[in-house]
């Protein structure tokens, strides 16, 4: 395992406070794209988003 990129790392952590400030019907829109655009980089933008 390596070490994640600080600013990566830093991205994320502003993102998620970002999305922890919204209500809550926003908080879960935003939590599926950020699921989506993680799964996505995890699989090598190879993977195909549903609609």
């Amino acid at each position: 395992m390596t070490d994640a990129d600080p600013e990566t790392s830093n991205a994320l952590l502003s993102r998620i406070r970002v999305i922890e400030q919204q209500p809550l019907d926003a908080r879960a829109d935003a939590y599926v794209q950020l699921h989506d655009a993680l799964r996505v980089r995890l699989e090598g933008g190879d993977a195909l988003l549903d609609d």
